[in-house]
């Protein structure tokens, strides 16, 4: 019978993830600090909130008469660093509208711009709650 790992130690399996961010993505970043004295994860979505906010501030920015490039540039920023945090919604959300918008297939930018912001606005409520529990 194997013994318990610890959460934090290399090779434990990930606590369960907040509904809204994958495991293994919060795991990934866990394994950068195992026992989490630099603070790693903490930071990470510390800056991944403030990022998030500030783009749904562009983004509403654009509901009116909104310009594609700067939707497109913000589901670019936002595709990666939402991968990395786990919140896949968003960066599957974030990927699907920045290759439309990017090939020019046809679509409606409202409807763009409100996916994203659905979908950023859910993530930043998850990440906020782990930050502030």
């Amino acid at each position: 019978m194997s013994e318990p790992q610890n959460p934090g130690s290399p090779g434990a399996t990930p606590p369960s993830a907040p509904a809204g961010l994958d495991a293994v993505a919060l795991g990934r970043l866990r394994e950068l600090d195992p026992d989490g004295r630099h603070g790693v994860l903490q930071r990470v979505l510390t800056a991944f909130e403030t990022s998030l906010s500030r783009m749904l501030v562009q983004l509403a920015a654009e509901r009116e008469g909104g310009n594609a490039a700067v939707v497109a540039g913000v589901a670019h920023t936002l595709k990666s660093s939402s991968a990395s945090v786990g919140a896949l919604e968003l960066a599957r959300a974030c990927a699907e509208v920045e290759h439309r918008l990017r090939t020019g297939e046809p679509g409606s930018l409202g409807g763009d711009i409100e996916r994203l912001t659905l979908a950023g606005e859910s993530a930043l409520a998850t990440v906020r709650a782990m930050l502030r529990p």
